[in-house]
């Protein structure tokens, strides 16, 4: 009897436990969180130097998560298409007053050579600290830089406070205030906070780009209206059909080239506004989930994204549309110049074949003339030697008179010719 191991298909397992693969952290409060986002390079080997820093033993080349208690604090990993995060979680005393909470984040333990190596790739970094909702919430603003806090009751059990700003120390800061959150609640929470911060830095990469595409997307259009106006001022001069001709090549090399800089941004910057779309979109999700209700006078973090995030992920889109709107103006445009191209070249070939047309009859005409005047001369020709050979015969005593017999050959003698000929040029015209 077969096991049903042996049956199943070689992905099922592993299919089956993606989604059990990055479990919610187990967290109650008070815990302290660091969260850091790390763009591409080599994430496996990242990890495996903290591991070995700890003396732990670091998860295979193809693992995209990890998760391991060291002791002073704990790791979550993920790896994912961008970027890999770190989430490193350890436990505060209960006596930490919620003013010196951020003086305790466990990235104090994690070792100063490793985050230099960092350099450059860091995209987000949080500090989070989940307290007890009996904290003296009056210590949230000296906690924050900025004054404006969004705030909000998330998941019917918490409060959620951030000003969205790198702070001094180059991180930015939330505070989860546990008011009745019930098991594992907390872990949800906060991972869906990280995932919001990281998540908009990842999809704010597209904004840089739209902009240097916008400013390139000027002088392309600029430049398309040139080869425009080129054409209708074509239209408009005249000048012959070589002038225009030569005129709609030089537009169509110009064209060519337009397109050839068109593919080329969309190329260079297809997967950035795609991929900045995707990332808003998962932010969007994890506000959703949040289930915010409003404290008074203080802006949910949905109206803070939808004021500071969505205008800048609007101008991705709409640079995004720009440029496949424009590409498909310049595929419009170079499709007009090769058809007008492409009828002026058939007009030039048909006066050309036309001129063949015509040098052929002439060349029949003189053909035909020249073998008229063939005739005559090869019946000039045989009609001598006729005539040396009857005066040979009358020389013999033969009863001729040369004259009246040459008389006589001359017509006989050209139609032989004439149509010997024309029996060589069915031959000749004769398919094989």
């Amino acid at each position: 009897m077969h096991t049903l191991s042996a049956l199943s298909h070689p992905l099922r397992v592993p299919l089956a436990a993606e989604l059990h693969s990055r479990p919610f952290l187990r967290l109650d409060a008070p815990e302290a969180i660091t969260h850091l986002a790390v763009w591409r390079g080599d994430q496996h080997a990242l990890l495996a130097h903290l591991c070995a820093h700890f003396g732990v033993a670091a998860p295979g080349a193809g693992s995209n998560h990890f998760f391991h208690d060291f002791g002073r604090f704990r790791l979550k990993w993920e790896c994912h298409t961008e970027f890999a995060s770190y989430t490193f979680t350890a436990r505060l005393a209960e006596e930490t007053a919620l003013a010196h909470a951020f003086d305790h984040v466990p990235l104090r333990h994690v070792p100063s050579a490793w985050l230099r190596g960092l350099d450059g790739r860091l995209m987000a970094a949080a500090h989070v600290v989940l307290v007890d909702g009996g904290l003296d919430a009056g210590a949230l603003p000296g906690l924050f830089e900025r004054s404006l806090l969004a705030g909000s009751r998330v998941m019917q059990g918490a409060e959620l406070w951030s000003d969205f700003a790198i702070q001094a120390d180059g991180f930015s800061r939330f505070v989860i205030r546990d008011t009745g959150m019930r098991h594992l609640q907390a872990g949800r929470l906060v991972q869906r906070v990280l995932e919001i911060e990281t998540y908009r830095m990842m999809a704010l990469l597209g904004l840089p780009a739209a902009r240097n595409v916008g400013a390139e997307l000027d002088r392309i259009e600029a430049e398309l209206a040139e080869v425009a106006g080129a054409m209708v001022a074509l239209d408009d001069a005249g000048g012959g059909e070589g002038a225009e001709a030569r005129g709609e090549q030089r537009l169509l090399e110009r064209i060519t080239r337009l397109a050839a800089r068109m593919d080329k941004l969309a190329l260079d910057n297809g997967y950035r506004f795609g991929a900045s779309t995707a990332y808003f979109r998962i932010v969007r999700a994890r506000i959703d989930e949040l289930r915010e209700q409003r404290i008074e006078g203080t802006p949910t973090v949905e109206e803070f994204m939808d004021r500071r995030l969505a205008p800048a992920m609007n101008t991705c889109e709409a640079v995004a549309v720009r440029q496949e709107a424009l590409g498909r103006r310049i595929s419009a445009t170079n499709d007009l110049l090769r058809t007008r191209v492409g009828i002026v070249q058939e007009r030039q070939n048909r006066q050309i074949l036309q001129s063949l047309n015509a040098r052929a009859a002439q060349q029949l005409r003189l053909q035909m003339a020249v073998e008229g005047l063939s005739v005559a001369a090869i019946s000039y020709y045989l009609v001598g030697l006729l005539g040396y050979a009857g005066k040979a015969g009358k020389a013999l005593g033969l009863p001729l008179d040369p004259d009246l017999v040459l008389g006589i050959l001359v017509p006989v003698v050209a139609a032989a010719v004439w149509l010997g000929q024309r029996r060589m040029h069915k031959k000749l015209r004769a398919p094989h």
